[in-house]
């Protein structure tokens, strides 16, 4: 299979994994509402789903990263996503509440391989250059795409036979992508096989890999900052569009803000911009909190649709440049350690928002969204002063990973990386 097929595939097989993941948002508190007669116990299902990923991101890591047939460690993580979704369908509200949560943390263990971990195979499936940098594009189209249809789906399928089988829907869907992963021609050179040994050593691993790299630990920063300000985007957008008179217009701001990002994405794929990953993030970031700023001077509710758009493309511009960044500046042997990594923080970052808004929030949709906005400004200035840094590692002036990472030698007081390191943009 060429990689131009493999990376068709694996487009597939990712928006079926995440179509699941982002519908169960939805749906999990639907079917929650519709058997107990409230959506409080959804909500602490669905925290119990998200809450496992920033604990389970360096272990799921490690596991893909030494497994010898990843295809069959992707299928098998899949499964379990599917099964437990298929669970839930099955047990809320027919078992005790403990059994229930047990069920959901444990479907979200398997979170960040859906995520980042799924990311990192592109690194196996395509070519360096600008075939992998577009791969990354779609991936990025990929994750807003699954943003958009995951909701609607669990919604369609709901207000035709019911919230138990719009979780069932979605589990079909994990399940489907467990079977498609298998197809994947994953190019396992020995080079790229983590090295036998202690998986305690392999999580501290992924872990300093990201602390020691200048670009990772400054996308990895500001990216949770950002994140800690989205997660509370889709509460402020419901306060918003009810300050319109339109209470229920809140899912359609939420709505136009992930096809922006849709957009973004796409157009970025399309194009193939010479614009380094660097200023795509900053550009990013910066272009989000703006867009977001300006969507409560809106004076109706179209207009505030049309600002969150906006800020939906920047986010796109975003996610497509931390996915390069995480591919072109982690250490082979822990590049799939640094793709759940960084998932996962950014999944738990925006729990926290979410958090945060439901008991701290000012209840002034302006003001709210000003925060989130400052927030997002705020980590584009993180993200310049932490590149700007000295390394940690006195050997590390351009951010790359430090030597016990990944090896360098010093010729002539040049620094020339290994032959067989991907190579890395300027």
């Amino acid at each position: 299979m060429s990689g131009l097929k493999g990376v068709r595939l694996y487009m597939v097989t990712a928006f079926c994994a995440r179509m699941a993941e982002e519908g169960m948002a939805v749906a999990v508190v639907m079917l929650a509402a519709h058997r107990l007669g409230g959506a409080a116990q959804g909500a602490l299902i669905l925290a119990a789903w998200m809450a496992p990923h920033v604990l389970a991101a360096p272990l799921a890591g490690a596991l893909a990263a030494r497994a010898r047939r990843p295809g069959l460690f992707y299928a098998g993580a899949l499964a379990g996503f599917a099964a437990a979704i298929a669970a839930l369908a099955l047990c809320v509200g027919r078992l005790p509440a403990p059994a229930v949560l047990l069920i959901a943390a444990v479907g979200g263990c398997c979170g960040p391989v859906v995520s980042g971990g799924l990311s990192s195979l592109l690194s196996l499936i395509s070519s360096p250059g600008p075939e992998r940098d577009r791969a990354y594009a779609l991936d990025a189209s990929v994750y807003n795409a699954a943003a958009v249809a995951g909701p609607a789906t669990a919604g369609l399928a709901a207000a035709a036979a019911g919230p138990g089988t719009a979780v069932a829907v979605l589990a079909v869907a994990a399940a489907g992508a467990a079977a498609l992963v298998c197809l994947l021609p994953v190019n396992t050179a020995p080079a790229e096989r983590a090295d036998p040994g202690d998986v305690r050593r392999d999580l501290v691993a992924g872990l300093t890999a990201v602390w020691h790299s200048r670009e990772l630990r400054a996308i990895t920063a500001a990216t949770c900052l950002a994140f800690t300000g989205l997660g509370a985007l889709t509460t402020t957008a419901v306060l918003l569009a009810g300050s319109r008179g339109q209470s229920g217009g809140g899912g359609w701001l939420m709505t136009a803000f992930a096809v922006g990002a849709l957009a973004g994405s796409l157009t970025l794929a399309r194009l193939r911009p010479t614009a380094t990953p660097t200023l795509l993030a900053l550009t990013g970031m910066a272009g989000t909190g703006l867009a977001l700023a300006a969507a409560p001077l809106a004076p109706t509710l179209p207009l505030c649709a049309t600002a969150f758009a906006a800020a939906g493309v920047f986010d796109g511009l975003l996610l497509t440049a931390t996915l390069r960044l995480r591919a072109e500046h982690a250490p082979q042997e822990q590049r799939t350690q640094v793709f759940t990594i960084g998932a996962g923080l950014k999944i738990s970052a925006a729990a926290l928002g979410a958090a945060l808004v439901g008991l701290a929030g000012s209840g002034s949709a302006a003001r709210d969204l000003a925060a989130i906005a400052i927030l997002q400004l705020a980590a584009a200035v993180m993200y310049v002063c932490m590149r700007r840094r000295r390394g940690l590692d006195s050997g590390d002036p351009g951010g790359c990973s430090s030597s016990n990472l990944s090896a360098t030698w010093s010729i002539k007081g040049r620094r020339t990386p290994p032959a067989d390191a991907d190579p890395v943009k300027p």
